[in-house]
C-alpha cells in the first residue's frame, strides 16, 4: 500500500504544493512586470500591438496575466484535493469559475465606457454582471463549503473506503499531466493565432477567457462520471450517488457557461453553484434522517 501511493503521489504531497505554490508566486510577479512592459512599449509605439489584442492598451488589463497563473495553481489544487474529499474538489471547481470571472473584469476594464446611458453600452453591462457574479459566487461558496463541513462530522472511514481513496489518488496523479499538457497546447495555440497566423487580426479575442477552462472542465466531466462509477464499489446508498451525480450536472453546467456571454453567462455560474450547494444540503438531510432512524 504504501509503495503505491509514493508511487501516484508524487505531485500530490504537502511539500510539492507548497513549492508549487511559491514558484507559481514568482512567476506571476515576473509576468505581471513583463506585461506592463509590453504595454509601456505599445503605449510609446515601440511594437504594435494593439491591433492584435486590446490586453495591452490598458496598465489594468495586466492584472490578467498574473490572475491566469494563479488559475493554473488552483487547477493544481482543485486535482490535489480530489483524493481527499470530494466535496472540497467540487468547491475549487467552483473556486475557479470565481476567478476566471475576476480575471475578465480585469481584461474587459479598458473596453469600459463611463457614460451617463450605461445600460446601453453592452460592456458596461457586463462588467456590471460581473461585479454582481463575483459578491453573489463569493458568498454561495462560502455557504458550500460551510455545508461542506457539517458532512465531514459524519464520515466514518472503512476499508472501502481507504481503497476509495486510492483509487481517486490514481486519477489525480494521471490527469496532472494531462492538464499539464493541455495547458501547453492551449498557450502555443493562442500565441500561435494571436501573433503569427495571418487571421489575426479576426481572431476573436473576446473568447480568450475559453481558452484551457472549456476543455478542462470536459474533462472534469469525464473525471467525475468515473469517479462516480468507482464509487459504487465502496458504497451504493442512495444519497451519496444522489449528490455525486448531481455534482456532475453541476460541472456540466459550467462547461455549458464556456458557449454563452453576458448575463446567460452569469446565469449559468451562478445556478451551478445553487444547484450543487441545494443538492449538498439535501444529501446532509437525509445522510441525518438516515442516521436517526
Amino acid at each position: 500500500m504504501k509503495k503505491i501511493h509514493s508511487l501516484f503521489n508524487f505531485f500530490l504531497n504537502e511539500k510539492f504544493k507548497d513549492k508549487s505554490e511559491h514558484v507559481i508566486i514568482y512567476i506571476s510577479i515576473f509576468a505581471f512586470i513583463v506585461h506592463l512592459m509590453l504595454i509601456f512599449l505599445n503605449k510609446l509605439d515601440f511594437i504594435h500591438l494593439e491591433l492584435v489584442t486590446k490586453l495591452f492598451n490598458n496598465p489594468i488589463a495586466a492584472i490578467y496575466t498574473p490572475f491566469s497563473f494563479i488559475l493554473i495553481y488552483e487547477v493544481y489544487l482543485l486535482v490535489y484535493y480530489l483524493p481527499k474529499s470530494t466535496t472540497i474538489y467540487i468547491g475549487k471547481q467552483y473556486e475557479i469559475i470565481l476567478l476566471i470571472i475576476i480575471r475578465r473584469i480585469f481584461k474587459d476594464i479598458s473596453n469600459l465606457e463611463l457614460t451617463s446611458n450605461w445600460f446601453a453600452v453592452k460592456y458596461d453591462l457586463i462588467f456590471l454582471y460581473d461585479i454582481v457574479a463575483v459578491v453573489v459566487l463569493f458568498f454561495l461558496i462560502f455557504i458550500f463549503y460551510r455545508l461542506s463541513d457539517l458532512q465531514k462530522k459524519n464520515i466514518v472511514s472503512n476499508e472501502k473506503i481507504e481503497r476509495f481513496i486510492l483509487t481517486k489518488i490514481r486519477i489525480a496523479s494521471f490527469l496532472i499531466p494531462v492538464l499539464l499538457f493541455l495547458s501547453l497546447y492551449s498557450f502555443i495555440n493562442w500565441i500561435q493565432k494571436s501573433f503569427f497566423s495571418v487571421n489575426a487580426l479576426v481572431y476573436k479575442f473576446e473568447d480568450i477567457n475559453k481558452i484551457f477552462f472549456e476543455d478542462f472542465f470536459t474533462i472534469l466531466i469525464l473525471v467525475d462520471v468515473l469517479i462516480l462509477l468507482f464509487s459504487f464499489l465502496h458504497s451504493d446508498k442512495f444519497s451519496t450517488v444522489i449528490r455525486n451525480s448531481g455534482f456532475i450536472i453541476s460541472t456540466i453546467m459550467i462547461k455549458l457557461s464556456f458557449n454563452t456571454e453576458g448575463i446567460l453567462n452569469v446565469i449559468l455560474l451562478v445556478l451551478s453553484v445553487v444547484f450543487g450547494i441545494i443538492i449538498l444540503f439535501i444529501h446532509n438531510k437525509y445522510e441525518k434522517l438516515q442516521t436517526n432512524i
